[in-house]
């Protein structure tokens, strides 16, 4: 795969029957601007579908969910590029997310849940179809092997509510090969074999799609670190090494909703409606009148985003900082950082609040506020932090067991919705989103009591 620059050249490639397997790179030549905007509608695909597991969506929910996110983002305004686009946006992304072992695992399994959604859409003739790509090795059980596991067939079958059909094929299949079939108890098991009736080899596609993806990841991030990353450090590596983390939401570099915020009702608001990460942030600051540089640009461009004027936030940092350290060191040492997120200062840039991607994956150090609680506090400080929030115990041990897994946007979720008691469907993303999301919720119950 080629990247070019803006000139559009047109490329074709057969059209694919049924879905791609994603086997090798396509000789396509790709403009840069497709290579990343791809990448990120196809992102934006896996991480719709990482919330709905995460959420506990069940099965059918997640293939409903996996269809929507397909048709709202991989559309193309000439129908011809939507396989293209496809293809190309799975390989830029196997790129993104090769380069370390977390990385592989989610986009690995997110990729797979992805093909195996698509492919229960597919006719039971494509499925067979891609059975047969695979080359796989298993053979339909004889009628004298289904006679005697017949009971045991049936039992399966009733469990779902269905009859045995009659006709139904079954093939044998080692029972470690279809683990999601086994772990539903979907299938019969009888001497180490699992048999897997004709409208479940979905399974036994995408356990072998899965197999050949983690292959080529590592294939992949070889290439990667050998040749590709030196070669491209102008180009494409810093595209690659930012796509993993991107933040796909609006990036609140303006006020939205609720343009303006005033000193005086800043302890308020932060009580009410801050996240847990800038009030903390901002409870440090109360507390120490100072914060290292990590914590201010965390909170300060927070503090942008929500409607505090450059003015105000001038004030409001020096009340703090001038306890500390003077008001004559203020101005000479921290005015100018508050004005250059601004914009006002140095490349006159219009610095845009963190995201909580940026947020969780950044390494705050000893005597840091910044970073996210849900990643980086112990489980004692968080408990307290919740515990002091209003969060039942009930719903502290939700978030603990969403934090024990790595969810910590959930965990954000969860303490959202316990807060302000009501449902937060569509996830918390961003610190910003958080804030105008519960200034929302607190004018319309306001409302109602009038």
């Amino acid at each position: 795969m080629e990247i070019i620059g803006s000139q559009r050249k047109p490329v074709h490639i057969d059209v694919v029957p049924t879905l791609p397997l994603y086997r090798s790179a396509p000789p396509l030549e790709v403009r840069l601007e497709d290579f990343e905007l791809y990448a990120m509608d196809r992102l934006r695909v896996l991480k719709g579908i990482a919330d709905g597991l995460s959420r506990g969506k069940k099965s059918e929910e997640m293939k409903n969910l996996a269809d929507h996110l397909w048709k709202a983002n991989m559309r193309h305004l000439d129908a011809s590029e939507v396989v293209n686009k496809d293809i190309i946006s799975h390989f830029v992304l196997r790129l993104v997310y090769s380069r370390t072992e977390d990385l592989r695992k989610w986009f690995l399994s997110m990729e797979t849940n992805l093909f195996r959604y698509r492919l229960l859409f597919e006719r039971p003739e494509a499925q067979r179809a891609l059975m047969a790509e695979f080359d796989l090795p298993y053979r339909a059980a004889s009628n004298a092997e289904l006679e005697s596991v017949k009971e045991g067939l049936k039992q399966v079958a009733q469990s779902f509510g269905q009859p045995l059909a009659a006709d139904v094929i079954f093939y044998k299949v080692p029972f470690e090969e279809v683990p999601e079939l086994v772990a539903g108890r979907r299938v019969f098991i009888h001497k180490g074999y699992a048999y897997v009736a004709m409208n479940q080899v979905v399974s036994l596609v995408a356990t072998q799609f899965r197999s050949h993806l983690s292959k080529a990841l590592i294939l992949t991030n070889r290439k990667w670190t050998s040749t590709i990353r030196e070669q491209e450090k102008d180009r494409l590596t810093p595209i690659v090494e930012a796509l993993c983390s991107s933040y796909l939401g609006p990036d609140y570099s303006q006020p939205r909703e609720f343009a303006e915020i005033s000193i005086k009702d800043i302890d308020q608001i932060a009580k009410s409606s801050f996240p847990l990460c800038m009030r903390h942030l901002f409870e440090k600051l109360r507390e120490d009148h100072h914060l290292k540089h990590g914590g201010r640009m965390q909170l300060g461009l927070f503090l942008k985003g929500v409607g505090l004027k450059l003015e105000d936030a001038l004030a409001f940092w020096k009340a703090e900082f001038s306890q500390r350290v003077g008001s004559e060191r203020f101005d000479k040492e921290y005015a100018y950082s508050i004005r250059h997120n601004y914009g006002r200062e140095g490349k006159r840039t219009d610095y845009t609040p963190y995201s909580c991607q940026k947020i969780i994956t950044s390494a705050p150090g000893v005597g840091d506020h910044h970073g996210c609680p849900y990643r980086h506090f112990s489980e004692e400080n968080l408990r307290a932090a919740l515990g002091k929030m209003g969060l039942s115990n009930r719903a502290v041990e939700d978030v603990m067991d969403k934090v024990r897994n790595r969810h910590y946007q959930l965990a954000c979720t969860l303490t959202f919705e316990a807060v302000h008691g009501t449902s937060c469907d569509a996830g918390i993303n961003h610190p910003n989103q958080y804030f105008s999301d519960s200034q929302k919720v607190l004018q319309s119950k306001n409302q109602s009591t009038v």
